[in-house]
C-alpha cells in the first residue's frame, strides 16, 4: 500500500506507514533541490547502514516526511541487529553512529538502538518519533528492507 496522502496540516496521518526506500525517495526526494539533496543524503545513510549486514529497521521522521518544502535535514532511527557491535564499524559507517557527526556531515539526525534493546522501548521510540511539540501525533515511515 503506497504511503497516504498529507493531511491538511501537510503531514502523514499518524501510524507507520511502510514504502520502499525508492518509493520514499520519489515520493520525498524531489521537488526542490533542499530535498533532492536530503535525498541524496538519505540513499548514503541506508547505503551504509544497510552495509552492516545488521539493519533492522529504518525508519524516517520529521520535516522529511511532510509537505515542507525545505526540510533543514532527514530524522532517521536505525534499529540495529542484536549481535551489532559499533565498536565494529570504521570508516564512513562510524559516522551514521555519531548523531553530532551525522548532522555536521550529511545533514542528518540519526537515533539507533540494537534489538536487544526491549521491544517496549523500541516502541515507545516509535511512538515518540511520531509525537509533535504540541502533543499531537503524524505520521512517520518505515523503509522495507
Amino acid at each position: 500500500m503506497p504511503v497516504p496522502p498529507f493531511n491538511t496540516q501537510g503531514e502523514l496521518p499518524e501510524g507507520i506507514h511502510q514504502a520502499t526506500m525508492d518509493e520514499v525517495i520519489a515520493r520525498f526526494g524531489t521537488g526542490t533541490p533542499q530535498r533532492q539533496l536530503l535525498a541524496a543524503y538519505l540513499l548514503r545513510i541506508y547505503a551504509l547502514v544497510s552495509a552492516t549486514g545488521k539493519l533492522e529497521r529504518f525508519i524516517i521522521f520529521g520535516s522529511y516526511v511532510t509537505a515542507t518544502a525545505n526540510p533543514n535535514d532527514v530524522d532517521v532511527f536505525l534499529v540495529m541487529g542484536e549481535a551489532f557491535d559499533v565498536d565494529e564499524v570504521s570508516g564512513e559507517t562510524r559516522i551514521m553512529f555519531s548523531h553530532a557527526q551525522a548532522q555536521s556531515r550529511l545533514r542528518a539526525s540519526v537515533f539507533w538502538a540494537t534489538r536487544s534493546t526491549s521491544m517496549t522501548n523500541i516502541d515507545d521510540l516509535l511512538v515518540g518519533w511520531q509525537t509533535k511539540r504540541d502533543q499531537t501525533r503524524r505520521g512517520i515511515v518505515e523503509v522495507i528492507i
